[in-house]
């Protein structure tokens, strides 16, 4: 009886071990998450300018903010992409 009882604890575990992975998986695809970055990306990078000097820092602070926001875009086409082609198993 007790050897059942230890098995469904760990099955218990792990359930909740993937329910917690799924919720952090989700967070790091979900849009949200890529909106808040290029934010905080625009806010840090145009304080910088604004105080190292550099003429419109703000409009300039879109080019890394725009950037991250791409290439978290294009990652799932390559990902599919090298999923397919380069680790076939």
């Amino acid at each position: 009886m007790a050897i059942t009882q230890e098995l469904v604890e760990e099955i218990n575990k792990i359930k909740e071990r993937n329910r917690r992975v799924e919720t952090e998986k989700a967070w790091e695809t979900f849009w949200t998450r890529r909106i808040v970055v290029a934010v905080l990306t625009y806010l840090v990078i145009s304080s910088f300018f604004l105080f190292a000097g550099v003429s419109q820092p703000f409009t300039g602070a879109i080019v890394p903010a725009l950037a991250f926001v791409l290439s978290t875009a294009s990652v799932p086409i390559f990902k599919s992409f090298w999923l397919r082609y380069i680790n076939k198993k």
